[in-house]
């Protein structure tokens, strides 16, 4: 079965926002996620390299807007 990786990173990213903390003026998140969705988020310029030992990424600017905006598109419903 073929799955849709871009449909894949938008969850992750979403996921990532989710598990996100401001650490001093970068906002962080957990990276306990697909190691090919994390580096395909990298390659794109949303997220610091997952390579190393920190247990979390660093979202860029662009990256915590759009995790963001995922994250209330998927995961949040109206009362």
């Amino acid at each position: 079965m073929k799955h849709d990786e871009a449909k894949i990173d938008e969850m992750v990213l979403a996921l990532l926002y989710l598990t996100s903390f401001d650490y001093g003026p970068e906002i962080r998140a957990w990276k306990a996620h697909d190691w090919s969705a994390m580096e395909r988020l990298h390659q794109a310029g949303l997220i610091s390299d997952p390579r190393g030992k920190a247990k979390s990424v660093s979202l860029t600017s662009d990256g915590a807007e759009r995790a963001k905006a995922l994250f209330e598109q998927h995961f949040l419903r109206e009362s």
